[in-house]
């Protein structure tokens, strides 16, 4: 099955609503994302962040999708309002993700943020 380009967007509208259910489908069970600070969280640290975090809004552009059988690597760029325990957040950083082809489907098996200071 090829990859499907409109993964990486059902992926931004699941983290732009915390939509918990859609992202767990998503993820693959061995995700890591890696953050602009270098923090490593497992799939559980990730869902379970959404308790103390939310986006006011998310867009992704500048996408690049590499597809290589089964794997296929997407890169973007992110900008982002949040709030974090109470305090807002602004960023634009560099995205990317590892996608892979499981018996079950595509899953996102790891993410890696990049900050663009001053963009």
């Amino acid at each position: 099955m090829t990859f499907d380009h409109q993964l990486p967007r059902a992926f931004d509208e699941a983290e732009a609503h915390a939509d918990l259910e859609a992202l767990d489908a998503l993820l693959a069970d061995d995700f890591r994302s890696i953050g602009e600070q270098g923090y490593v969280l497992d799939k559980a640290g990730w869902l379970g962040k959404f308790a103390e975090f939310a986006y006011t809004s998310l867009e992704s552009g500048d996408v690049e999708v590499s597809s290589y059988g089964h794997a296929a690597i997407v890169r973007c760029v992110q900008r982002s309002r949040s709030v974090w325990r109470g305090q807002a957040m602004a960023l634009t950083v560099r995205v990317g993700q590892t996608w892979v082809e499981l018996p079950d489907g595509w899953r996102l098996a790891g993410v890696q943020f990049s900050s663009l200071p001053g963009a």
